[in-house]
C-alpha cells in the first residue's frame, strides 16, 4: 500500500520561492499564471497486509508530527491500494 503526503505552506504564510518561480514563469512568457505555491510530496510505502484504516491513521500522525510543521504548513494525503 502506498500513501502520498502533500505538504504546503498555509495560505497566510508568504512563499518567497513560489513568488520567484511565478516571476520566472512570467518572464518566460507564461503571463496567465497568477500564483505559484511550492511544496513537498512524500511517498510512503507500507506493508501489503496492513488494513487501510491503520495506514490512514499512521499517515495522519506522520503528516502532523513528522512531515509538516503545523504552525506554518498544511498537509493532505491519499492512500492508494
Amino acid at each position: 500500500m502506498i500513501a502520498k503526503v502533500y505538504v504546503n505552506f498555509k495560505k497566510t504564510i508568504l512563499d518567497p520561492q513560489g513568488r520567484t518561480i511565478r516571476k520566472t514563469l512570467e518572464s518566460l512568457g507564461y503571463k496567465d499564471v497568477l500564483e505559484v505555491r511550492q511544496g513537498k510530496v512524500f511517498t510512503l510505502k507500507f506493508k501489503d497486509n496492513l488494513p487501510k484504516e491503520k495506514v490512514e491513521e499512521m499517515v495522519k500522525k506522520l503528516g502532523k508530527d513528522v512531515l509538516s510543521n503545523p504552525v506554518i504548513e498544511d498537509f493532505e494525503y491519499e492512500v492508494v491500494e
